[in-house]
């Protein structure tokens, strides 16, 4: 590395940026591990190489370990050992967390007894077999499907695929979720199937929903819906714009018992919010959970923007001493980012609002201090007066 460049790497941040080498010495290919060093030479981590990746390194050891079969065995086992620690090897649940796992690169979501497995850079994707017969071994499962078709792989110098890796078996089935059901399709769903990072935000409403009339925006398949149902809530409605997402929801809804409580309305969520507020609803819980708005750097401004306008129209639809739960997924919305904007929205609303509680992912989606990255989900449970 660049004499003054490896103050990142002394952190033990594994990512390691083609700006910050100097040198790569001696034959390698794409994928192939090397070492990195400061330039005294001295040892720093050891990690897969792609110089094709603006993130040309990948570190997976501080120490001078081999890389191979029984490392990934051991480093899965922790990961897997930490979630019975914490009590979240729940039905379906992150059992590989990339960075937060110290493997960077490499999902794995198990949803009841199947696995899916994503390698999101060159460095993992080659070690497929080892992965694979590492989960096998310590999961106890042979269905392993791979969802490789993330945009993301591109950048590595990877095409994009989707297939069983292990096993035959139906790729969409019903499973649970704190308890309820939810249709889900491993092969076809957003992300793996659902938004596993989410669970334990579904519970945390629980003290906001009996007999609340609730409403969620962005609601997808009705994570949020769903439980708010569940919790006591007497009405609930559902937003978004996708008609075959709606379609999942109505089914989860009938198979939970809840279809005579819950509906769903499909349309753009800032246009519905609108025509609401219009119209003079209110509602005593509004969810906020829309996809990303700032995949890069560069969209975090209008992502602000649109942040706070999504988040300004709920406020004005929540009835006094309303309770709004508001997400975001982008990572480069940083959490003081956030709340600053919650704060702008509330006064452009007119409305006071409390910060009762600010949330992050579900704890099998581990935190890693400083790697910023692994911190990316908010989830803001505010009172509105």
């Amino acid at each position: 590395m660049k004499r003054g460049r490896d103050g990142r790497a002394r952190a033990r941040h594994p990512w390691v940026y083609a700006g910050e080498i100097d040198a790569i010495v001696g034959e390698h290919a794409p994928g192939d591990i090397v070492d990195v060093v400061d330039y005294k030479k001295r040892f720093l981590g050891r990690g897969f190489i792609n110089p094709a990746s603006s993130i040309t390194v990948r570190v997976l050891s501080w120490e001078e370990q081999n890389i191979d079969e029984t490392f990934f065995y051991r480093r899965i086992a922790a990961a897997r050992d930490y979630r019975r620690a914490i009590g979240a090897e729940a039905p379906c649940h992150r059992v590989v967390f990339s960075d937060g796992d110290m493997l960077s690169s490499l999902i794995v979501d198990r949803y009841e007894d199947v696995c899916v497995v994503q390698t999101l850079a060159l460095g993992m994707d080659v070690r497929m077999d080892m992965i694979v017969a590492a989960l096998r071994d310590l999961l106890g499962t042979s269905k392993i499907y791979e969802r490789n078709d993330s945009r993301v792989r591109e950048l590595e110098g990877l095409g994009q695929r989707s297939g069983f890796v292990s096993g035959q078996f139906p790729t969409a089935f019903w499973a649970q979720e704190n308890g309820l059901s939810f249709w889900v399709d491993v092969a076809l769903g957003q992300k793996t199937g659902l938004f596993l990072d989410q669970r334990e935000n579904h519970r945390a409403i629980a003290p906001w929903c009996d007999g609340a009339r609730v409403l969620d925006a962005f609601c997808y398949t009705g994570g949020f819906a769903l439980h708010a149902a569940a919790f006591g809530a007497r009405e609930v409605v559902g937003v978004d714009s996708s008609a075959s997402a709606l379609e999942v929801a109505r089914l989860n809804a009938e198979k939970n018992g809840f279809a005579d409580r819950v509906s769903f309305v499909e349309g753009n969520a800032f246009d519905v919010l609108r025509r609401l507020d219009s119209e003079g609803e209110r509602f005593d819980l509004v969810i906020v959970d829309p996809p990303a708005f700032a995949p890069g750097k560069h969209a975090v401004e209008a992502a602000y923007r649109g942040y706070k306008e999504v988040n300004l129209r709920a406020m004005k639809i929540l009835a006094p001493s309303g309770i709004l739960v508001t997400c975001s997924c982008s990572y480069h919305m940083r959490p003081e980012a956030f709340v600053a904007m919650l704060a702008d929205a509330a006064a452009d609303a007119g409305r006071e609002a409390r910060l009762v509680e600010l949330r992050a992912q579900a704890r099998d989606h581990p935190i890693m201090l400083g790697v910023e990255e692994t911190h990316y989900l908010k989830c803001a449970i505010i009172r509105v007066s």
